[in-house]
């Protein structure tokens, strides 16, 4: 039995001479056992170098048996020893004493016959040593000298390999070969494969050198990697760069044409130098790319009763973009695939549009992106700019969708009607492309070059007036229009949305303050005087913060601060807007005419009157043109029935002057539809007659006295409502729009259809 010293990944060969220091106390306390015993050892390479905690299976079976020649204590628990390796020795079995490992171990034979083909083996294996040698550059004469005279070609093996410093578990494997012969030709065979790597190392060296002889250290890195990746086949660049970027074109599920345009990029890519200004161009047009989603997609699960209940939710009133909305859900979830509809929400401000768009993209279950068109006046904003430009980039589109991670997200685009052209192109003739179902699914920016399919994308405009959006563009759209909030509407949104909110944004809770019913209605006729709720909000948040500021100067002291119609002016000041009423009783020469603004609908006072003169018209309150020739058609009408109208006999047109008033002058008034109001009031100057405080009107007036129908309806007869109207007068064809007013309206107003100015009068004149 002979103890055992590991040796952790390295192997000594018989017939050589080393110092070892031996550290671990596995090893020295067989150390010091064979010191005390015959001074053999037994030095065994480990299979696991890092391991400590040794086993009797940790062990190689052959190992170099050796004597200690020598011994040194330098006192921190490690001995110093030097050995006289003199053969192999294989292991039979492993014990362990006291831990110390003890092998049981059997001495090979190692006989060898003189032959030519023995010589032959030891000529080739000294001459394959001595080039190995001279290319690494560390042959020593005096071991070359020793390699050529011996004879033993076991021996010979042993004496290369020693010096040869082969890697891995090749010297483990010359020292289990027992047959000199074998273990010889396994030494060439190692040496050979040594030799091609040096040689192969040496060119790429010799290339290196003459590829960077003007260039820094960091070019001269560069090169090398690229000379060793072309040994490789893998490309003259020795990046791994290009292999994570052709990994992800790859990935990417692009179209044909654009993994055809990738690849030829890519390729062209790894052909320039990498400090060239085109090589950061290429680089960022891949990473481009790389980044769209061609073929990502969220997942529509789609539930019509669970999208009915996120818009109801996030928005009160706004019934038809709700039902559209609904109905393409409906379509959808029937139909595989359906090209994404084309929206346009047409309102004035603070209706909610936008953040509409973002309940139905939530409804659907889209990504959404918003792209704000206002001031957009350059056509490379929507399509790109080419790549012959500096700092060239795609357009808003394409960047919309990069950030969306999908390529069916809902797109807003908001403010379409803001936009302009200039020299730098049209953008909204850009958007022609974008926004056609039949189109869009080969949508080519300028930049990337190659089709994306945009038939996915949900596409949802708004604007504040289709006047200013180009017809061919509007042709595209599907325009659902958002007329404004009613009164009552107003009044919900506020008990639901804007009240809770501004409560909670401006520290405050339920227990500290209480806004009613008669405060926010107050606040609608009062204080505000839009379509929207944005100025309904910020007088809430006024509220809010005075309170608030009482509260943090006071402490909690007050709570259950009340707000109500009757100290809202302690909040917010005196009224700023005055409700226009009705007359209070039935007047001559004025007549009650409802009208529609961008803030809602009104009732307006038109006053007419009759003076001695020579026939002419005046017209005063800042009318329009559509409106001055109202008044005119009006005349004219009047003129052409006076026997009908049973104008007074003494009344000569000739020797009359008609002035007609629209107050509030400093207000712009344009459009045909107060013509019958204008007339009414002219007819009732004429004969004297009263016109009923009660009824209000609107229509257009002919030559002949048809009433031809206006728009803005609901509008107007919520203005009639609010102000106490019982009777409306409408155009007969605009019946169909009836069923857009709410009922609770309806049901309290008394509409007359007419088709003639004859029943205007009739109905709107006071008979004597």
């Amino acid at each position: 039995m002979i103890p055992i010293i590991p040796l952790p990944g390295k192997v000594i060969f018989p017939r050589t001479n080393t110092p070892l220091n031996v550290v671990r106390q596995v090893g020295v306390l067989a150390t010091k056992f064979s010191l005390s015993q015959d001074k053999m050892v037994l030095l065994l390479n480990q299979k696991n170098a890092d391991l400590d905690e040794l086993t009797s299976e940790d062990f190689y079976s052959v190992g170099t048996v050796a004597k200690i020649v020598d011994s040194f204590e330098p006192g921190d628990d490690t001995v110093r020893i030097a050995v006289e390796t003199e053969r192999r020795g294989i292991v039979k079995e492993i014990l362990v004493d006291h831990d110390i490992f003890l092998a049981d171990i059997t001495i090979p034979s190692e006989d060898w016959n003189q032959s030519e083909d023995v010589n032959s083996l030891r000529k080739k294996a000294v001459k394959s040593f001595s080039e190995c040698m001279q290319l690494k550059k560390k042959l020593r004469n005096e071991v070359l000298s020793v390699a050529k005279k011996e004879k033993d070609p076991g021996v010979l093996a042993d004496y290369i390999a020693n010096y040869a410093g082969f890697r891995g578990d090749k010297p483990q494997q010359i020292l289990d070969e027992a047959n000199p012969t074998k273990r010889l030709e396994m030494v060439v065979q190692f040496l050979e494969e040594d030799l091609e790597v040096v040689e192969l190392d040496r060119r790429i060296e010799e290339e290196v050198e003459k590829s960077v002889k003007k260039t820094h250290r960091e070019f001269y890195l560069n090169e090398r990697m690229k000379a060793i990746q072309k040994e490789l086949g893998r490309g003259e660049d020795g990046s791994n760069e290009f292999h994570e970027i052709e990994k992800q074109i790859q990935e990417a599920g692009m179209s044909e044409e654009a993994l055809e345009k990738a690849n030829k990029e890519l390729k062209r890519l790894q052909q320039m130098q990498p400090m060239s200004a085109e090589s950061g161009v290429i680089r960022t047009y891949l990473d481009w790319l790389v980044s769209l989603p061609w073929s990502n997609r969220t997942n529509k699960r789609i539930s019509i009763n669970r999208a009915e209940k996120i818009l109801n939710t996030d928005h009160y009133g706004l019934e038809k973009p709700k039902d559209r909305i609904l109905e393409y859900l409906a379509v959808m979830k029937l139909v595989k695939k359906i090209k994404g509809p084309i929206l346009c929400l047409v309102g004035p401000p603070g209706v909610g549009k936008t953040s509409l768009g973002k309940s139905i993209a939530n409804a659907t279950g889209r990504n959404f992106v918003r792209m704000s068109l206002g001031g957009v006046r350059d056509e490379a904003e929507v399509r790109g700019h080419r790549r012959t430009y500096i700092g060239s980039l795609p357009g808003r589109i394409i960047h919309g969708l990069r950030d969306a991670k999908s390529k069916n997200p809902l797109f807003l685009l908001d403010e379409v009607d803001k936009m302009s052209s200039d020299f730098r192109g049209d953008p909204a003739s850009a958007l022609l492309e974008v926004l056609d179902p039949e189109q869009n699914d080969t949508f080519r920016d300028h930049y990337l070059d190659v089709d994306f399919d945009l038939s996915e994308v949900m596409f949802i405009m708004t604007a504040n007036s289709k006047s200013s959006i180009p017809i061919p563009l509007l042709d595209r759209m599907e325009v659902i229009d958002l007329p404004g909030y009613t009164e009552f509407e107003k009044l919900k949104i506020a008990q639901q949305f804007l009240v809770p909110k501004q409560i909670k944004s401006n520290g405050l809770n339920a227990k500290l303050v209480n806004i009613d019913d008669t405060s926010v209605g107050s606040i609608i006729n009062h204080y505000t005087k839009e379509a929207g709720v944005r100025g309904l909000e910020r007088q809430i948040s006024k509220c809010c913060r005075k309170i608030a500021r009482q509260v943090a100067k006071n402490g909690k002291k007050h709570r259950n601060i009340k707000i109500n119609a009757d100290n809202i002016s302690d909040f917010l000041g005196p009224h700023q807007f005055k409700q226009r009423q009705p007359e209070e009783q039935d007047e001559v020469g004025v007549a009650t005419g409802m009208v529609y603004t961008q803030v809602g609908g009104d009732i307006v006072a038109i006053e007419a009157t009759t003076m001695r003169g020579e026939g002419e018209l005046t017209l005063t309150g800042q009318l329009g043109d559509v409106m001055k020739e109202s008044a005119q058609t009006a005349l004219a009408y009047i003129r052409s029935q006076s026997e009908k109208l049973e104008l007074p006999i003494d009344f000569t047109f000739s020797q009359q002057d008609f002035h007609i008033h629209v107050p509030e002058g400093a207000v712009p008034k344009e459009g045909p539809s107060a013509g019958i109001t204008i007339a009414t009031a002219m007819v009732s100057a004429m004969t004297g007659q009263h016109v009923r405080k009660d009824v209000a009107m609107t229509g257009e007036i002919t030559l002949r006295g048809r009433v031809l129908p206006i728009g803005g309806l609901k509008e107007k007869i919520l203005a009639a409502h609010r102000n106490q109207i019982h009777h409306v007068i409408i155009p007969e064809e605009n019946s169909k729009d009836l069923p857009e007013i709410p009922e609770d309206v309806r049901s309290k107003l008394e509409f007359h259809q007419v088709e003639n100015m004859t029943q205007v009068l009739d109905l709107a004149l006071r008979k004597e």
